[in-house]
């Protein structure tokens, strides 16, 4: 069982300050089903209060010169590495995700943290060219980029530290303050990683974190008229939420894919099949970027389909603790239902399933349909878990039609030795993101990152969620 080093209970951090509630919430470990600990449940009046200590806090950061917040991130980073096993065993405590994964996940975070800082020192504007055009001869200035205040970010519990670090970092580089509403099931690694981030120095009202259940204050804070702005990442129908109560203010959403991987005759079969494999059941599949859909040209579809079979039963399933497991539980028995059904409805449609598709409390073993009607859940909805199917198609362009119904989508991905087919593939995915050879599942931290489709808007990856959380302002001097 995971060890927390201080009260849980005491986990709203409000003008500097831990402090807990009347209300509080266990934080359940998904494997062994033990608690963790009890969290305060936030409300709407401590909403208030903390953006009222965040509005201080933006004060104070935007005072702060871009050598002081880059220092501070370095700062938080140096101590996140040091102390990244500790991290590692809550991200699985929490989780479920397995350690090996963990372990991977707080290196991506420490490298986020690092990221931010060297982008807190890159904020600059250009000069303007106001004499280009006849009567601004006498003009000269520049434009400059300016904090945006406070900003609200809510986050998922798939990457419960990493995904944190993707909203703190490049708002604290910009120079706002945040309010942070971690997810309910993953409080516990946020809290430690705010007690790092104070710790580093960050100015009291800075950070603010609000613990509890969304649905108990959630729109007060998305909602509050100070909150410049809010980055959220989650589910489709809590974005819609989320914005019908933001109302006219900046909103930042990663909504979810459905990620589609094309599978070419002149591919590498066995670099595919592990890729996918890999990219579909890493994280129980609980993963935005996911492997969800595989078309397989119909020349190599059966050796394709028995080396991803193949691939898929070699994945050691069980305790997300052992360095050896390679797919872990998911987040709680519900969503492992939920699979469960899906993947059922599929089966009565006329789905066929090629290994996997029992449950075991919150353990799905990794799942693969063929047959799949295009109509089924499985197929058009983004499945978050551990269940993939397989398409058979003749033509390229069959496949990137097929790939592109899914109304929303984050990456998608084939696999070739041509590079014609890799560039029209490329230009017709309709996704914010196509990997080449590679499977959906592949992110680096400091590229562009989001979502194409339906409800997504804005960009993650360091430099350019700085500029999301940044506005521009322009100096024009006339010389008289």
């Amino acid at each position: 069982m995971m060890h927390v080093p201080f009260d849980a209970g005491q986990s709203l951090l409000i003008g500097g300050r831990w402090e807990g509630a009347t209300d509080t919430m266990a934080v359940v470990n998904p494997w062994s089903g033990e608690e963790l600990g009890q969290v305060a449940c936030a409300t709407a009046d401590h909403v208030e209060r903390a953006v009222t200590s965040a509005r201080a806090g933006a004060a104070a950061m935007r005072d702060l010169s871009t050598g002081e917040r880059s220092r501070i991130l370095h700062a938080a980073a140096s101590a996140l590495d040091g102390e990244a096993e500790r991290f590692a065993a809550a991200i699985t405590a929490e989780t479920g995700k397995p350690i090996r994964a963990a372990t991977r996940e707080v290196a991506r975070a420490v490298n986020t943290l690092r990221l931010s800082a060297e982008e807190a020192v890159r904020i600059a504007g250009e000069t303007i060219a106001f004499d280009s055009v006849p009567g601004g001869e006498a003009r000269s200035g520049h434009y400059l980029f300016e904090p945006l205040g406070v900003i609200a970010a809510i986050t998922p519990f798939n990457d419960p530290l990493n995904l944190i670090c993707h909203k703190l970092g490049p708002a604290f580089a910009a120079g706002n303050s945040v309010v942070l509403k971690p997810a309910e099931q993953a409080p516990l690694v946020a809290i430690m990683l705010a007690r790092l981030l104070v710790a580093a120095g960050l100015p009291v009202g800075a950070l603010n974190l609000l613990t509890g259940r969304g649905r108990d204050f959630g729109d007060a804070l998305t909602g509050h008229p100070d909150v410049a702005m809010v980055s959220f990442t989650g589910g489709a129908g809590v974005g819609a939420a989320i914005a019908r109560s933001a109302g006219v203010k900046r909103l930042a959403m990663e909504l979810g894919g459905n990620g589609a991987v094309i599978v070419m005759d002149d591919a590498d079969l066995g670099r595919a099949a592990a890729a996918c494999a890999a990219g579909a059941f890493g994280a129980a599949g609980q993963n935005c970027i996911g492997v969800q859909r595989i078309y397989v040209h119909a020349a190599v579809h059966d050796a394709f389909r028995d080396a991803l079979v193949a691939a898929t039963m070699a994945l050691r399933v069980g305790d997300p603790g052992d360095h050896a497991t390679d797919v872990g539980p998911m987040i709680c028995a519900v969503q492992a239902e939920r699979i469960l059904a899906w993947t059922n409805e599929a089966v009565a449609d006329g789905a066929a399933v090629l290994t996997g598709g029992e449950r075991a409390g919150t353990l799905v073993r990794p799942t693969l349909l063929a047959d799949v009607p295009e109509q089924a859940r499985v197929a058009c909805d983004e499945a978050f878990g551990p269940v993939a199917s397989l398409f058979r198609f003749g033509e390229l362009d069959d496949a990137i039609d097929a790939a592109n119904r899914a109304d929303y989508a984050i990456h998608a991905a084939i696999f070739t030795a041509s590079l014609r087919h890799a560039r029209h593939a490329a230009r017709r995915l309709r996704a914010a993101g196509v990997m080449i050879n590679d499977s959906t599942d592949y992110r680096l931290d400091a590229m562009p990152f989001g979502g194409a489709g339906r409800g997504n808007m804005g960009r993650e990856g360091v430099r350019f969620a700085v500029r999301e959380m940044a506005q521009t302002k322009v100096i024009c001097f006339h010389d008289a």
